[in-house]
């Protein structure tokens, strides 16, 4: 369930686009002709290129106080499985089933723990997370990652994730952080502050993509008010930081200049003709001054998860 339309954080892997986050999903805002065989993969670079934050999120998890053994683990919208794989090596006596609306990208998740040797303990279960989840069964850690925010009555579905829990199990929510950067403030050419306004735009996106789910209810999207109003105690809050800098390698470029295509898709329509002219060149491969030759590119993101405990 996503709408690849360039949201701000989803380097995930995880089935979003809405911010170029990498969220989730068991339910579907792409169009019908969604080519997934070239979103898989850039999900999969999103998700890979994050490992380094998602490893040191589960090892946060791991050593609670108290935490009990995990043992099972849903991960809810779960994309191409990198993170489902991620946290299969996270918890070593726990199954991983990854959840997601979209077949295709359960088969990569397949694909993936075959070829990692965690075939045997990563497994895919095809649903709409809202309308199945109490179809899912009990877990010890319910993992969303940018999920909750493409379900129109967030509080409704994290209630849900609650009553999967055992006693002491544990929601991960990756929601907010910060927006990825890449570009200094000033290219050189066109107006300065492009990333800012890219930002504001994908705001306005994220707001109109609320606004158009089904059911949907505004929430004071404080995470611990409503981790506990579900009935779970709040666990903390931590961010991890993905900080590449200037000038970056191959992979995180081709990261990078695959992002802005799909925000240059994505937002095109929120922006005005100068930034499309400056983004065409910034996606021009032979342009000096272009993403691809460009020395000064970086990628600095921060990614929040906060966790709440059942009693």
């Amino acid at each position: 369930m996503s709408n690849h339309t360039g949201h701000g954080h989803h380097h995930d892997g995880h089935h979003d686009g809405h911010h170029g986050h990498g969220g989730a999903h068991g339910q579907h805002h792409e169009p019908a002709d969604f080519d997934w065989d070239v979103m898989g993969p850039l999900l999969e670079r999103n998700a890979e290129l994050s490992s380094d934050q998602y490893t040191k999120a589960a090892r946060w998890i791991a050593g609670l106080p108290d935490a009990p053994k995990v043992r099972r683990v849903l991960d809810i919208g779960s994309g191409p499985g990198v993170i489902s794989c991620l946290l299969a090596e996270a918890f070593p006596e726990a199954e991983v089933v990854a959840v997601d609306g979209t077949p295709a990208l359960l088969e990569r998740t397949r694909d993936r723990a075959r070829r990692l040797g965690l075939g045997d303990r990563v497994t895919t279960r095809h649903a709409d997370v809202e309308a199945d989840l109490a179809e899912l069964g009990q877990a010890d850690l319910v993992w969303a990652g940018n999920a909750l925010h493409h379900m129109g009555d967030q509080r409704a579905v994290l209630a849900g994730f609650a009553a999967l829990l055992n006693p002491g199990g544990t929601v991960a929510l990756v929601e907010g952080g910060l927006q990825p950067r890449q570009l200094p403030r000033d290219l050189g050419f066109g107006r300065p502050g492009l990333e800012a306004r890219m930002e504001a735009a994908h705001a306005e996106a994220f707001e109109d993509m609320r606004a158009g789910l089904p059911g949907t209810q505004r929430e004071n999207e404080d995470w611990a008010a409503l981790f506990t109003a579900v009935g779970l105690t709040p666990q903390g809050t931590r961010s991890f930081l993905l900080d590449l800098p200037a000038p970056l390698d191959d992979v995180a470029r081709d990261h990078v200049i695959a992002e802005f295509s799909r925000r240059r898709d994505g937002l095109g329509d929120r922006l005005g003709a100068e930034d499309l002219a400056t983004l065409d060149r910034l996606l021009d491969p032979e342009d000096p001054a272009g993403l691809r030759r460009r020395p000064d590119t970086y990628l600095l993101m921060a990614r929040t998860v906060h966790l709440g405990r059942r009693a």
